[in-house]
């Protein structure tokens, strides 16, 4: 059943125009009207009707011209012609330019109610088809794979925050699957058959984001040759995705908190406003309190979304998670491309659950399709892997000694390197870290309020810091 609708009527003729609207309110839709061409055309750009039922004569601008620019401004905006001297050559004229049906009078009460349901069905049917192909591509995503606890945990998180409202923020390194995470949230709240809408906010120029979020109209820039459904508008009564929401400039995050809070909008170039209601899913790899403090993001905006944090693991910490995900790979590829399966030896699995991935599930997958490329067919073992999976012990960050230079200065460490051969400077930094907040926990018995005060980070910022270093904590 197509949703409740603001229908426009635009008729000279008041007892035409009061058959309509009691007809449609009956059947529970919200009606305006308009006796001439003129004053529809700016109802139009005042308001945002469903369905338009439009009178082919008018007074000063006729229907058809109406009905032309309708179209100019937005093609997907439904219109039925009625008119009380028709003829097919009529009817099919204005068919060819856009009309969705043409009626005649006298009206009857069931062609009015079944032309306008079928033009509200076509509408929702469109808005629909344009949102699933906007994405088709990326919903050839894989689901929630692993055993682990990180990923039991998640899942557990995606359960209880699924059946609700709430906002969504997703965290996570590139490649860990926050967009899986998304689509699974969706796929289990009460908003599932309607459409998820997602933006990948980096992909997009920033003098192009606010067309694709809120639309444009017909004219509202160079190369806007026709009106455009923005993804907000096509996310209507479902859920908004904005992925790499810190990519965003601080002028787009201005905008994006007032159409948030107020959940209405307009169109680039138009004054209408489009009210809708979205569930917002954003995503990030960036630490958005860092880029708070640096000015890069708002803190408004971060905590309006910030209603659910959630925060995806990375695969380096989901141990045998690894194997399940390479059977899946290796079972999707091969039924998907025709490769011949392969098996990897029990030394290769070895190797491969050292080795860090610092691209994620998303590394794991092109690994996976790189081996079918090399192999298919045959076993892998550890002498097929490429070099940087055979000897994952130079990904890994070097071990380190620590000893207190004096007994009255302990904060003040002697580091040493105990790992042989060369290291690159972001593992030794990332050594460093590890080491010398394991150290100053000790120091502070496991208390992350006293720990953050005396190093000068704050506590949110630390703790996540000591579980990205898999540092146990008494909190």
């Amino acid at each position: 059943m197509p949703r409740k609708a603001h229908i426009l009527i635009i008729d000279d003729e008041e007892s035409i125009r009061f058959s309509l609207r009691g007809i449609l309110e009956d059947e529970g839709h919200t009606v305006s009207e308009a006796e001439t061409g003129e004053s529809g055309l700016d109802m139009l750009a005042r308001q945002n009707p469903d369905l338009v039922f439009l009178d082919i004569w008018l007074p000063g601008i006729d229907g058809l011209s109406v009905l032309s620019s309708i179209k100019e401004q937005d093609t997907s905006l439904p219109v039925i012609m009625i008119s009380g001297h028709g003829n097919i050559e009529t009817a099919v004229n204005a068919i060819k330019r856009g009309a969705h049906d043409f009626i005649e009078k006298p009206l009857s009460l069931d062609k009015v109610v079944i032309a306008a349901a079928n033009a509200l069905e076509f509408r929702e049917l469109r808005r629909e088809n344009l949102a699933l192909r906007s994405r088709i591509a990326s919903e050839q995503t894989e689901e929630l794979t692993g055993e682990s606890e990180p990923i039991h945990q998640l899942r557990e998180q995606i359960e209880r925050v699924a059946p609700t409202d709430a906002w969504v923020l997703i965290t996570g390194e590139n490649g860990t699957g926050k967009e899986i995470a998304a689509r699974s949230i969706h796929a289990l709240s009460k908003r599932r058959d309607k459409p998820l809408v997602a933006v990948n906010c980096a992909a997009i120029p920033e003098e192009l984001i606010e067309s694709e979020l809120f639309g444009h109209e017909k004219g509202a820039f160079t190369g806007a040759d026709q009106a455009k459904t923005g993804k907000f508008e096509l996310a209507d009564g479902g859920t908004l995705f904005l992925d790499e929401i810190g990519d965003m400039s601080m002028k787009t995050q201005a905008k994006i908190l007032r159409i948030l809070q107020e959940q209405s909008f307009e169109r680039v170039g138009g004054n209408k406003t489009i009210r809708v209601n979205v569930r917002v899913f954003a995503a990030t790899n960036k630490n958005l309190e860092e880029q708070i403090r640096s000015g890069q993001f708002r803190e408004d905006l971060y905590y309006r979304l910030r209603v659910f944090p959630l925060t995806l693991p990375p695969l380096r910490q989901r141990g045998n998670d690894i194997l399940l995900l390479i059977r899946d790979f290796l079972a999707a590829l091969t039924r998907e491309q025709g490769f011949k399966p392969l098996t990897f030896t029990k030394d290769a699995e070895q190797a491969l659950l050292a080795y860090p991935w610092p691209g994620n599930v998303r590394e794991l997958k092109n690994f996976v399709e790189r081996m079918l490329i090399l192999y298919a067919g045959q076993t892998v073992n550890s002498r097929l892997l490429p070099p940087e999976y055979r000897a994952p012990a130079s990904h890994q960050a070097p071990q380190l000694s620590m000893q207190p230079e004096t007994e009255q200065d302990e904060s003040m460490m002697e580091f040493a390197f105990t790992e042989p051969g060369p290291v690159d400077f972001k593992s030794a930094r990332n050594a460093f870290e590890a080491a010398f907040l394991e150290s100053k926990l000790r120091e502070f018995d496991g208390n992350i309020t006293r720990l953050a005060e005396a190093i000068g980070l704050e506590r949110s910022y630390l703790y996540r810091k000591l579980k990205g270093y898999n540092i146990q904590t008494s909190d």
